[in-house]
């Protein structure tokens, strides 16, 4: 199956994420506020955003493309320091539908804050937040900073992407009657 990664980024973790993937498996990635590539034209879709101030950065995007979204697989990504649990779902929970949540396979990655490269609105927040979370591991990491980022943590990620890419040889050799399809020849360049 023809699938392409749709991502947003604030401050580069997650666009670093959606490069990985994509020399691991060859899907395009698409920076959903420069792009003019709609995901009605995938097969499969792997949507990857940030959580900024607990919630997915691309929330009205996915609101905007409902419907082609939940028409295909899709994998949701989200980027940030929490880990994945209960914290984490309940942010998801607060800004994605529960139909569009029952439909994608949800994968947490982490990421990256570097109180140095934020613009002054976002460390004040970040202050803030951290003088009212009780988890004192949480409440430092929003003051100081952290990087959780991992490129071996993608490897779920790319597993899930093969196993889509995968089921288009199996459809297509079901439509050949269990004949393996023959080969396409490459286009010849002019």
């Amino acid at each position: 199956m023809k699938g392409a990664i749709f991502f947003s980024t604030r401050y580069g973790s997650t666009a670093q994420y959606a490069d990985w993937v994509a020399q691991e498996t060859g899907l395009p990635t698409h920076d959903i506020r420069s792009t003019r590539a709609l995901p009605m034209d995938y097969d499969f879709l792997i949507l990857m955003s940030p959580i900024i101030y607990y919630k997915l950065d691309f929330r009205r995007w996915l609101r905007r493309h409902r419907v082609e979204i939940m028409s295909k697989p899709a994998v949701l990504v989200t980027v940030s320091g929490a880990p994945p649990g209960g914290k984490l779902d309940a942010w998801l929970d607060d800004c994605v539908a529960p139909e569009m949540r029952a439909h994608m396979e949800h994968i947490a990655l982490g990421g990256r804050q570097d109180p140095a490269a934020l613009g002054w609105y976002d460390r004040m927040m970040l202050l803030i937040a951290a003088r009212r979370n009780r988890d004192k591991q949480a409440a430092r990491e929003e003051r100081e900073g952290f990087d959780h980022m991992d490129k071996a943590s993608i490897a779920p990620l790319v597993d899930r992407i093969r196993a889509l890419q995968a089921q288009d040889l199996r459809v297509s050799r079901e439509r050949a009657g269990g004949r393996p399809m023959p080969a396409r020849k490459p286009a010849l360049a002019h």
